[in-house]
């Protein structure tokens, strides 16, 4: 699939075109990739690409060779399989490589079967959000060549080469790109596209390799990346003494005093002051070996380590080895036994103060509810007080008010009396004064008539009504 160089000293600069393009003259970058597990094998290479300075042109002698660039890390195979799974039948090979100065990105290089459908994916997929929850999105650059400088192995030789392995390590059948897609992990593994779109893991199904890098462990209170220790009781990561010394500063506080030194894989002793541990881990193959073992042979010339009883000296090392772990079980029970009663310790105090928090808690709700209450006491005892007074003033008013209305039917009473007095004596003084009018009239009657014998009666007659005038006038006035 890929073209491949066995030496540096054939690679194209920028200024130099690749074979493929002797012809005529492209724009193209170059851009170092490298694939494969760093701790066993590790291939580097050169790709031409064409810039994306221009992404409304195609450019002129572009092949059906595409490579994703910047491709997020947290992204898996499968996802990454679902994200262009329309493409998916056009694609005949696919292959993960990590991109120079893209430590949190990895790259995919695409082979189509034919160039529409290179031309459509780029189309489609340029410049496209991977997610609608993220901001990165899709660069599709067309390749131009890809050339491999070579590989380096950094330990035993391994069967994974730049190649297509035979066979599918998941279904078993044969790699053909003619059924199938082909995808290449970045260590450098090959499976189906169906086949490894249904491992939702991010690592290898057959190395176990994770394309994501671990993160480098930092002091969790001054971030610094040196002389740091990990407790191997809760985890907790602090530099040594020699920097910060917050890694014994932890061991002060939580009494955890076993620390394992991150760079050399060493456990250290707060207590004892010294090292405790007994195996290290090979870096060549990742098994636990004895610390500052020696062969015995080693004077005789023995260069592999290898003795004539082999199974005495295999039983001799898993008895020790079960010993070392019996010890470190027991350690670590003890540990766990104290650091239970610690926690128990902590809990029962968080427990006191919580009770402390509530009970006081209570204790405020409480004075606040009395305080409400008495608040509403004395507003009550208030607005009883002004009751008690208005009623106190409503009774007076009320006194006050009856005897004035006594008083009034009194003066009315005396008043009524006097005028029914008055109206007596105008009664009175009206029938006299009747009289006298009828009087009046018999003397106008005596004095037409010529009887002189009656004049005697009329003198009498008017001095009677002469007398009765005079008292009339006494009584008015």
């Amino acid at each position: 699939m890929w073209s491949s160089t066995s030496s540096t000293a054939a690679i194209p600069s920028d200024e130099e075109p690749s074979e493929s393009s002797s012809s005529s003259s492209f724009s193209t970058s170059l851009f170092n990739f490298s694939s494969g597990n760093p701790r066993i094998e590790e291939t580097r290479g050169l790709m031409h690409l064409f810039p994306d300075d221009t992404p409304s042109t195609l450019p002129v002698g572009r092949k059906p060779l595409v490579c994703v660039v910047g491709v997020p890390n947290h992204m898996t195979y499968a996802d990454f399989c679902q994200f262009c799974g329309s493409f998916i039948q056009h694609m005949l090979e696919m292959r993960i490589v990590r991109m120079d100065g893209m430590e949190d990105q990895y790259s995919v290089l695409v082979r189509f079967d034919d160039q529409d459908s290179t031309d459509s994916f780029y189309k489609h997929y340029n410049g496209r959000r991977f997610s609608s929850l993220e901001v990165e999105v899709c660069r599709v650059l067309f390749t131009l060549d890809v050339q491999y400088t070579g590989s380096i192995e950094h330990a035993q030789p391994s069967n994974a080469t730049s190649t297509e392995l035979p066979t599918c390590p998941v279904c078993l059948e044969r790699l053909d790109q003619d059924t199938g897609g082909i995808l290449t992990t970045i260590c450098n593994h090959s499976f189906h596209c169906s086949c490894i779109s249904k491992w939702a893991d991010s690592s290898c199904p057959v190395c176990r390799y994770c394309q994501q890098q671990a993160e480098k462990s930092i002091c969790f209170v001054c971030q610094t990346t040196e002389n740091l220790w990990i407790c191997v009781i809760c985890g907790y990561v602090g530099c040594g003494r020699y920097k910060g010394g917050h890694a014994i500063i932890h061991w002060k506080e939580t009494q955890h005093c076993y620390s394992l030194e991150v760079e050399t894989k060493r456990v250290w002793d707060y207590v004892g002051d010294n090292y405790v541990h007994r195996l290290i881990q090979s870096k060549t193959d990742g098994k636990l070996i004895e610390l500052n073992t020696q062969c015995a042979h080693a004077d005789n010339g023995c260069g592999s380590c290898s003795c004539e009883d082999n199974a005495m000296n295999e039983a001799i090392l898993n008895s020790k080895v079960e010993a070392i772990v019996n010890e470190y079980n027991e350690l670590l029970a003890t540990q766990l036994e104290n650091q239970k009663l610690y926690f128990e310790s902590l809990l029962q105090e968080v427990k006191e103060e919580s009770e402390r928090k509530i009970s006081k808690a209570v204790q405020k709700a409480i004075s606040l509810k009395q305080q409400k209450i008495q608040s509403k006491i004395d507003r009550c005892k208030k607005e009883k007080k002004f009751l008690d007074d208005l009623n106190e003033n409503l009774v007076k008013n009320e006194d006050i008010w009856k005897t004035k209305i006594l008083a009034i039917e009194e003066r009315e009473k005396k008043t009524t009396r006097l005028m029914g007095d008055r109206v007596a004596d105008l009664e009175m003084q009206l029938g006299d004064l009747m009289v006298c009018l009828e009087g009046g009239r018999t003397v106008e009657q005596l004095a037409a008539s010529d009887e002189i014998k009656e004049g005697i009666i009329l003198d009498k007659s008017i001095e009677s009504s002469t007398t009765s005038g005079s008292d009339l006038v006494g009584r008015d006035a």
